[in-house]
């Protein structure tokens, strides 16, 4: 930006003379400068002189010679800061014509036109050139002093608008990385609300398990000590009736012997023989009414694992998906069969309430992609190496390849408004990273998806670690 001044100057005239005059006054001889102010000092004393630098000054006979000296400083990087046109020149092009090419090599020019008169009135240039502001005019015959006036004055206002575009140019490239700065840390505070999002979210999922468990202990509480006396009611209900099955089976024998037809007209009434053979079979599905209460809160207890208060066990896998099923039945059982590939797994150790809420996901995932069509939910698991895998499949959309990439990302869904939160499947994402697994998933329209979840079957980080 401390470049020096630009005091090139370009004439463009058809008439020698009038680059004579030029010279003269833009470039007096040095010899002739010397001796003026040899005189100036002898009359009124020696004194510090400022020295204004010299022009440069290039000379063009027509608008095509003065075009090419102007293209060939451009292309060196030594631009012209201001040109003498001369209006008519009867060789070639005219003045106006003339700047208009110059102005198409180098917008920034300052333009003098010389003229003694001229085929265009000023107010006719001006709107051909549409450049009011790079563009005097210079009447013939001129004074000197006005030509050095104009071009001492063109040639600084060229640098101050020089000067003036670099610093532009320097606040526009500030402003831009200052933007860039600003936008880079609006990403990142974007990036930590999400997490912290995430984190609510699912802390917000933990208090809920966490309710859930509660409730399923209390559920136990209040449940399972009526039930259990139910059940020990109706075991002993069962062995009374025996005995009193071989009562009845005496009196029956009684019945001939006494023979007096009332015994057989008060069987016949009460239908006895019907009675022997209903009341075993209420009390077997009594029995078996008990034992499916029995078993849901069982398996509320295990989807829950209320009892391990969160810390890392050893726990079933295979358990809390038959468990999970359990829970979501009433979910499936209008929408899809469900397909049981099972091997045996070995336990592994992990929070079994947090991969239950995983495999409750994937399945009620499944069942919600399934059209109006009854459809198959396929679970298979096995064991490879360390790691023990289980995969859930339907047969149903089908997710499309621009969408599947972002199934996993926080609060995205696919559902309508009010019927998804688009946290199931992230917060899926997040329990599967936390036990050090991989969750993955393989979709093709119109025929259905399969996720697949891979597992340690032992945690290689400490318990702190892992909390």
């Amino acid at each position: 930006m401390n470049q020096p001044p630009n005091r090139r100057i370009l004439l463009i005239d058809d008439t020698p003379s009038i680059h004579e005059d030029f010279r003269k006054i833009l470039k007096p001889p040095m010899e002739q400068n010397q001796a003026l102010d040899e005189m100036e000092a002898a009359l009124f004393g020696t004194r510090e002189k400022s020295q204004s630098p010299l022009f440069d000054l290039d000379s063009a006979y027509g608008g095509q010679e003065g075009l090419k000296l102007l293209e060939t400083a451009m292309a060196e990087q030594r631009p012209y800061a201001l040109a003498f046109v001369d209006m008519r020149m009867p060789q070639g092009w005219d003045g106006a014509q003339t700047i208009e090419e110059l102005w198409k090599v180098d917008p920034n020019l300052q333009v003098v036109v010389c003229t003694a008169y001229s085929d265009y009135s000023w107010e006719e240039l001006l709107f051909r050139l549409h450049a009011h502001d790079r563009l005097l005019i210079l009447k013939k015959p001129f004074d000197n002093i006005e030509v050095q006036q104009m071009a001492n004055t063109l040639t600084a206002k060229w640098d101050m608008a020089r000067r003036a575009s670099l610093q532009t140019s320097h606040l526009e490239l500030l402003v831009e990385q200052r933007t860039q700065a600003l936008t880079h840390a609006s990403q990142a505070l974007q990036l930590e609300i999400d997490e912290r999002k995430q984190l609510e979210s699912q802390l917000v999922q933990s208090e809920k398990l966490a309710s859930l468990g509660q409730l399923a202990a209390g559920v136990a509480h209040e449940i399972n000590n009526p039930v259990g006396f139910i059940s020990s009611n109706l075991g002993t209900l069962d062995g009374y009736f025996k005995q009193l099955q071989q009562m009845l089976d005496a009196y029956r024998e009684a019945e001939a012997a006494i023979d007096d037809g009332q015994l057989e007209a008060l069987r016949q009434r009460l239908d006895l023989d019907f009675l022997r053979e209903d009341i075993p079979t209420l009390i077997r599905e009594s029995k078996e009414g008990i034992g499916r209460v029995a078993q849901i809160v069982k398996d509320l207890k295990d989807f829950s694992r209320v009892d391990n208060d969160q810390t890392w066990q050893w726990a079933s896998l295979q358990q809390g998906i038959d468990s999970t099923l359990n829970i979501v039945a009433s979910e499936l059982k209008y929408k899809a069969d469900v397909i049981k590939h099972y091997t045996p797994l070995p336990d592994i150790e992990c929070l079994a309430s947090q991969l239950n809420q995983v495999v409750m996901n994937l399945v009620i995932n499944a069942a919600q992609a399934i059209g109006p069509q009854r459809g198959t939910i396929t679970i298979s698991n096995g064991v490879e190496g360390e790691n023990v895998w289980l995969e859930i499949a339907d047969n149903g959309c089908g997710i499309a390849p621009e969408t599947l990439q972002k199934i996993f990302d926080p609060f995205f869904t696919t559902k309508p408004v009010g019927e998804g939160t688009g946290l199931g499947l992230s917060l899926s994402y997040g329990i599967v990273k936390k036990h050090g697994g991989e969750i993955s998933v393989s979709s093709e329209l119109g025929k259905g998806t399969t996720f697949r979840v891979v597992l340690p079957i032992r945690q290689t980080l400490s318990e702190a670690d892992m909390t």
